[in-house]
Parts: C-alpha cells; structure tokens; sequence
C-alpha cells in the first residue's frame, strides 16, 4: 500500500493529504507564487482551499513563518486574490 503525503495548513494547522491543499513557494529570486503543480522549486507552505483559511491567513501572517521569509500585506493581499479567483474558477468547473 502506497503512503499518501501528508502536509499541515499553516492557517488551520490541520493535517489533509497534500493533494488537498495549496501550495505557495518562495521562488529562489525571492517571489511569492501558487504552485498549482505541487513541484516548482522553493520553500513551500500549504493552505486549505476554504476561504475561511484563507481569508485568516492575511490577519495572522502565519505564511511568513512557513515561508520563513516576512511578506508584505500588499503580497498577501495579492496572493490571497489569485488564490480566491483559482479556488472560484475550481469550484464553477465542479459544477
């Protein structure tokens, strides 16, 4: 039997198989990405795709400590964005 990886949400801090969540890296030029794919290169932090998780994070600033770098709130802002029209776009694809 296969072991599905697991990760944490930096928001929540609950544990979900890492398919579930989001990835956002911190690129080696030193930029704030999604990572659809799960792969691209970087230190990487994951979210749930609740908006509620989401939505916390740019208070509580936790994906500074994932990341291990401080974000600005103009690059939170501009992140979590991104992230809301994807999660939006998902969810309309779903139905």
């Amino acid at each position: 039997m296969k072991k599905i990886p697991q990760r944490m949400c930096v928001s929540c801090r609950e544990r979900r198989n890492k398919k579930d969540l989001l990835r956002v890296v911190l690129s080696e030029d030193g930029n704030i990405i999604y990572d659809p794919t799960g792969k691209a290169p970087g230190r990487g932090a994951y979210l749930c795709r609740q908006q509620s998780c989401i939505m916390t994070e740019l208070k509580a600033h936790r994906l500074s400590k994932g990341l291990k770098q401080s974000l600005t709130d103009d690059q939170l802002k501009a992140l979590a964005d991104e992230i809301l029209a994807l999660c939006a776009e998902e969810k309309a694809l779903e139905e």
